[in-house]
């Protein structure tokens, strides 16, 4: 032990004689922690377009990993799947449906239009939300237009402020303005890293969610969308329950929208 060192020991014991033994661990444990080791990157993964299926639903739900359900509106299962989720201790959000660019696509009963007025557009988001009670959180079903219309996109999200809830981009579009409008009006706000099944295959899915997993190691967390499929949810247990999963937590939305 060189000099500093014993100065260093001997001031350690002398503290403790003085100030007590409680203080004296308070002191010494400033020399460990560097060992304090940062939390794990997390992953949150919201499955989409919840509300025609309680069996697919519940295929998730059996999975016993972390995860966030968004459910779309005024569907024949919407308002019990929501309550059986909570139930479950999983975060529950309302998928919110929005026009999208291609005029073939029906986004659903509840949707928002490009043109909407501010009456409207608040009209149907409660409406919708009062169909899915247990939300916390939103995120767009389609709407690569509406996300692009700044003036209707801003209505909307301040309804979304005004409910107190949190919102997710689900970036259906390269031009969205939503997730720039949300963080405008200060409101809880994020956006989807990478959706996991537009090619509806295992090993496809396992691949995104490889791919999510590097982005949530190099910046401290990732959102992942996906959809209820059944190979969708083989590919979430079989990542998460082995060996890939190990250094990662997988988190339910919420812990992220409140860090």
């Amino acid at each position: 032990m060189n000099r500093r060192e014993f100065l260093c020991k001997s001031g350690y014991v002398i503290a403790g004689t003085l100030i007590g033994a409680g203080s004296f661990s308070k002191v010494f444990a400033c020399e460990n922690q560097e060992n304090v080791f940062p939390p794990q990157p997390r992953i949150a993964l919201i499955i989409d377009d919840i509300g025609y299926s309680v069996s697919l639903a519940r295929s998730f739900l059996q999975l016993n990993i972390p995860l966030s359900f968004s459910i779309l509106p005024r569907l024949p299962y919407s308002r019990e799947l929501s309550a059986e989720i909570r139930g479950h201790g999983h975060d529950v959000m309302l998928h919110q449906p929005m026009q999208p660019y291609n005029t073939a696509l029906d986004p659903g009963p509840g949707a928002l239009y490009e043109g909407d007025d501010p009456f409207r557009i608040s009209e149907v988001i409660e409406e919708n939300l009062s169909g899915v009670p247990d939300a916390i959180g939103v995120n767009n079903h389609m709407g690569s237009l509406f996300t692009e219309c700044q003036k209707e996109t801003y209505e909307a999200l301040q309804v979304i402020k005004n409910n107190k809830l949190f919102f997710i981009d689900s970036r259906t579009s390269r031009n969205s303005k939503a997730l720039r409008i949300a963080r405008g009006l200060h409101l809880v706000s994020d956006r989807r890293n990478v959706f996991l099944d537009t090619v509806r295959n295992e090993s496809t899915v396992i691949l995104r969610l490889r791919q999510l997993k590097r982005l949530a190691l190099r910046y401290g967390h990732a959102i992942g969308i996906g959809h209820p499929f059944p190979e969708t949810a083989r590919a979430i247990e079989h990542f998460a329950k082995g060996p890939e999963g190990l250094d990662i937590s997988f988190v339910h939305i919420s812990d992220i929208m409140q860090a």
